[in-house]
């Protein structure tokens, strides 16, 4: 950015309170010219309703995560060109209102996750992030360099410190910066959802009030990106650890906040109780919505069985794009029971959508004519029923091909995690809504809908799951009680513990070990497998990265 210009004398008042906005609001990776007009457009509409400050996220220039985008001098040169043309542009036009937005600078042959603080036009001051994650779905390590040293800004009189995200988790930056000199602390953030992370946010910034008696702001970005979705739930919490200030959840939002010199005071409090299976349910919505139109596509097509995972994830695809845009098919073979067809059509028609039967029997029997000589004295087995589902993979890519529609997947956590699906199949698509929702949420969330509004049939909730590839099947049939799986999955995948330790709760050692031999083996599937929506602490995807091949077994 240009060179720092001779700051301007300014009368101080500290008997005024300042105004501080905190801009809650989705900027998309890599959209640097329409993230860098919002800034300037929302702060110069700031400007005018009084703020003295307006606050924008962890990288709110170029979006969150950029990832190897980060190693493209385009990318990079883009950058720096929009952050001259936002201090240009704000150098008249937003009087004695200061703005800080996160951005990636070059500074002495180092990339840093940086914020800066912009006063008519004049760059104040620069902030690197020094605590770089490097765990779960964050690699801040491969792009940046850590900065060393809080950035305590000046806001007419008053002291504030910046911290960008990670670094508010570590005591050490807290105390630096209320060292430093600042009376409360801003903290600009990219924190992407999981459940309960609003109250490890909440526990966090009180614990650090209390400790430092100091107020902090929290400010974090809303959206979708990829696996990531953003809740927003930007949050502020005063001297005494009480929380004065929260956000909308999942939507753009303006957080006003006054802060006098001792301490900071807000009428933007949402006290609405919104239970965790609606919080989930809505970054659900938010994820899909936000990936399909964000790649361009007009709308999306669902494969609907009839079962549980297909009719939840319709309703999400609904709730998500608008009933007009999402097109459903049921493809039913020899082996699909009429209840099936029956519950599948409810369903497409409650919600209001596209509905069409496409019968795979022809298809199938191709194949098997087909295949006849080769096959030829070789017994029937999973064979002929992945052929099934890779004729429904078949047809779903063809409408996606010829209408523009994104094929969702349906798939839920428990089976990526067992290898309880079909490469080619039902894992064709381009999205996977419900990719880290194990299948005991499934049920929670299906209720929670219909508590909404009645859209998938009780008998859907109700009847044993099933595939429908062969006679009689049941998914217990070859799998533990989905309310066992789950526990086994969450004690071994998301949590590590070893197998002794997942006994220990009570668990049959056979279903353990049964279970981790099918997590072992089915790497190569969920390497394969579309992205999808990461609502837990370790998703399959970006949390997760095991070796394909490994001679390791867990013993």
């Amino acid at each position: 950015m240009s060179q720092l210009k001779t700051a301007k004398s300014a009368d101080i008042d500290h008997s005024v309170p300042i105004n501080i906005i905190m801009v809650q609001d989705v900027f998309q990776v890599g959209d640097i010219k329409s993230n860098a007009d919002k800034i300037i457009e929302t702060s110069i509409e700031a400007s005018q309703q009084g703020a003295d400050l307006v606050v924008f996220p962890e990288l709110a220039l170029v979006g969150y995560p950029p990832e190897d985008l980060l190693h493209r001098k385009g990318f990079l040169s883009q950058s720096h060109h929009e952050a001259l043309r936002i201090q240009k542009s704000l150098e008249e036009s937003i009087g004695d209102t200061g703005v800080v937005f996160g951005l990636p600078y070059e500074h002495a042959g180092n990339l840093y996750n940086a914020a800066v603080y912009l006063n008519h036009g004049v760059i104040r001051q620069f902030c690197f992030k020094q605590s770089l994650p490097n765990y779960s779905v964050f690699d801040e390590v491969r792009y940046f360099a850590a900065g060393h040293e809080s950035a305590v800004i000046d806001v007419r009189g008053y002291k504030l410190g910046l911290l960008i995200c990670e670094d508010v988790w570590q005591a050490a930056c807290v105390k630096q910066s209320k060292d430093n000199g600042a009376q409360a602390i801003i903290v600009l953030n990219a924190s992407p959802f999981h459940v309960d992370k609003h109250a490890e946010r909440i526990e966090i910034l009180q614990t650090h009030a209390r400790l430092f008696d100091i107020p902090i702001m929290y400010l974090n970005m809303v959206g979708g990106q990829d696996e990531l979705v953003f809740d927003g739930d930007s949050l502020a919490v005063n001297r005494q650890a009480e929380l004065i200030a929260r956000a909308k959840l999942f939507e753009g939002d303006r957080v006003a906040i006054s802060f006098d010199g001792n301490d900071i005071s807000s009428q933007h409090l949402i006290t609405e109780e919104i239970s965790g299976d609606a919080i989930t349910y809505k970054a659900l919505v938010t994820g899909v919505r936000d990936f399909v139109h964000q790649n361009g596509f007009s709308g999306v097509v669902i494969g609907l069985s009839g079962g549980v995972d297909s009719a939840l994830t319709l309703a999400i695809a609904v709730d998500a794009l608008g009933a007009e845009n999402v097109e459903a098919v049921m493809m039913p073979s020899r082996y699909t029971a009429d209840i099936s067809l029956q519950d599948a059509e409810a369903e497409a028609k409650r919600l209001g959508v596209k509905y069409d039967v496409l019968a795979i029997e022809g298809v199938f029997d191709s194949f098997l004519t087909t295949l006849a000589p080769v096959f030829e004295g070789a017994p029937v087995d999973t064979t002929e029923e992945n052929i099934q589902a890779r004729c429904r993979g078949l047809l779903l890519m063809a409408i996606s091909n010829k209408k523009g529609r994104m094929v969702l997947t349906t798939g839920n956590k428990s089976e990526m995690a067992v290898g309880y699906a079909t490469l080619y199949g039902d894992m064709c698509g381009g999205f996977a809504p419900i990719k880290d929702v194990c299948k005991t949420l499934v049920y929670k969330l299906c209720r929670y809908r219909n508590s909404v509004s009645p859209v998938i049939p009780e008998r859907v909730l109700t009847r044993p799951p099933t595939a429908e590839l062969r006679e009689d099947q049941c998914d217990q049939d070859s799998l533990p009680e989905y309310d066992v799986l789950d526990r086994i999955l969450e004690l071994s995948v998301e949590q590590d513990k070893p197998i002794d330790e997942i006994v220990a709760q009570g668990i049959d050692r056979e279903d353990v070990l049964h279970v981790i031999n099918l997590v072992q083996r089915n790497e190569h599937k969920r390497r394969q497998s579309a992205p999808g929506i990461r609502i837990t602490r370790r998703a399959f995807g970006r949390d997760r990265r095991y070796p394909i091949t490994s001679g390791y077994r867990r013993k």
